[in-house]
């Protein structure tokens, strides 16, 4: 189907989705005021010719949206080479359906990058793989200490209420000590989307 200007023009500024969120606002602004970005992370964006529009995909009750929109958005602030518009996932499924991790799942956040012809010319969909597989391997060491936890191959929402109630207290505890390095892997994702652009640019 494709993103027309027009699709892209009804999404949401980066500010007017801040202003619309009723759930982890404060989270949302902790995380884009306690990230580190230094201008080594920024040169890449800031050696775009033009900018790139970045159709994001949302829902403010999704730990990963509230982990990586901000970091998009201070990166869009900085270099003002990244045109940011919002979309609620669950209101514009003609859109999410578009971006299927693996073809099936709803997953977010979603950054889809185009050019000024709105050619798609990258994708970031809901955290880096890297990120992943140590939430996994967090999941297996904490297993290994209670397994009243159960196994690590349970999707989570499958377990007695209490007993998810504790996973999750103790994975956010081990995905907070290591949120610099998870941040880093965002921001190393969107370096490679954009420098692949900055080559395929410099080539045409």
């Amino acid at each position: 189907m494709g993103i027309t200007p027009e699709r892209f023009a009804q999404g949401m500024t980066y500010e007017q989705y801040y202003a619309q969120m009723t759930r982890n606002q404060e989270r949302f602004k902790q995380q884009e005021e306690q990230v580190t970005i230094n201008t080594a992370d920024l040169a890449p964006f800031a050696a775009l010719p033009t900018p790139l529009r970045v159709l994001v995909l949302a829902e403010d009750w999704c730990g990963d949206v509230i982990n990586g929109l901000p970091i998009l958005g201070r990166i869009a602030a900085a270099t003002d080479k990244l045109e940011l518009r919002i979309f609620l996932r669950d209101q514009n499924l003609d859109l999410m359906d578009q971006y299927l991790k693996e073809g099936k799942y709803r997953s977010i956040p979603v950054f889809a990058f185009f050019d000024t012809e709105f050619n798609q010319v990258g994708l970031f969909i809901e955290r880096p793989a890297a990120t992943t597989a140590r939430y996994q391997r967090q999941r297996e060491e904490l297993t290994a200490q209670h397994p009243e936890f159960g196994s690590p191959e349970t999707p989570i929402t499958q377990l007695d209420e209490a007993v998810r109630t504790q996973l999750m207290t103790a994975m956010a505890t081990l995905r907070e000590a290591s949120r610099a390095e998870d941040n880093q892997e965002i921001i190393r994702a969107l370096q490679a989307i954009v420098s692949a652009a900055n080559t395929r640019a410099s080539v045409e």
